[in-house]
């Protein structure tokens, strides 16, 4: 549905985006990530026909950027980080001026407001003047005009910006129920939101791509051996030497007053044996909690590394 081969621009001989590629398909919602000033806005700006590409192509729901432009418009609904609205227009007015531009067809207009009106959460102000909202509700007036038209591809520049969480939660539900019909490109400082929502993560930095996959598959893959936090009332000094023996364990490492991480191989699980020993040795066992990396310690990890080391990095994640 989306396609990109080879893309690139270049700003004054400053390379912003280098040989970029990368497939969703449809009816996939795809975390696009990466730190201030990789490259995010420019791509999303060059995959919706806004900018042109230095080099490179790209394909949106069959139509190429080169040979139409304002064909590939068509196919996608694109709401940026800072909302481009009327101020002095009515909700409903501008969405009724959306659908023109859009050319929805004039007998399908009313049903189409009132479909986006509903799924945006916005039917207590659609009678009120843009310019006196909330930045929140300005944000879902822009997400109602991005789905006017029923595009099939979703392009979503920090939707959840400026919402409280009810609203939050409420416009990640309508994510979710979008990807089972739109193929759906979302950008966002919100790791959490992204977990919740994508199947699938891609990060750049600095114009590379240094990670796609699933967020369990990056965690995994990039993070190495998962950890058991254990907690113990009652232990002596023997504990550390006794735990670090058991099937499995790595390394443990000792935080004091009874509790200690231990790093364990994959597929192994050192719980009922941790419990057993407690049992046995009439310890009482506190805490026995699995430690799952974050997909934040993923982002962080990637996007902070030297230079020299980021083309390792991209090669060690990108088949996750």
């Amino acid at each position: 549905m989306i396609e990109v081969e080879n893309l690139g621009k270049t700003y004054v001989e400053e390379p912003v985006v280098r040989d970029l590629s990368f497939f969703v398909p449809e009816g996939q919602v795809l975390g696009f990530l990466g730190p201030n000033g990789a490259g995010k806005t420019t791509v999303m700006r060059m995959l919706t026909a806004f900018l042109p590409p230095t080099t490179g192509r790209v394909v949106v729901a069959g139509v190429d950027l080169d040979q139409d432009p304002v064909g590939l418009r068509r196919n996608v609904g694109y709401l940026p980080e800072n909302v481009p609205l009327y101020p002095e227009m009515r909700v409903n007015e501008f969405l009724r001026f959306r659908a023109d531009v859009e050319e929805v067809p004039r007998g399908e207009v009313h049903a189409r407001i009132e479909d986006v009106v509903e799924r945006c959460l916005i039917g207590d102000v659609r009678r009120q003047v843009i310019g006196t909202l909330s930045k929140g509700f300005r944000q879902r007036v822009g997400l109602a005009g991005a789905l006017i038209h029923q595009p099939p591809v979703l392009i979503l520049d920090e939707p959840t910006v400026g919402l409280d969480p009810n609203q939050i939660i409420k416009v990640r539900e309508l994510i979710t129920e979008l990807g089972q019909d739109h193929t759906v490109l979302l950008s966002t400082h919100i790791l959490p939101e992204v977990e919740q929502v994508c199947e699938r993560v891609f990060i750049i930095d600095r114009g590379r791509v240094v990670a796609d996959g699933t967020p369990e598959a990056l965690r995994n893959k990039l993070v190495g051996n998962p950890s058991l936090a254990v907690e113990l009332k009652g232990a002596n000094g023997s504990a550390r030497t006794a735990l670090e023996a058991l099937p499995g364990v790595v390394t443990i490492s000792d935080r004091g007053e009874g509790r200690y991480l231990l790093e364990h191989a994959a597929g192994s699980d050192p719980r009922e044996a941790v419990f057993r020993m407690a049992v046995e040795r009439g310890w009482v066992l506190l805490a026995l909690t699995p430690q799952q990396a974050s997909l934040e310690d993923v982002f962080v990890r990637l996007t902070t590394r030297e230079d020299e080391l980021a083309p390792a990095a991209a090669e060690e994640v990108h088949d996750a």
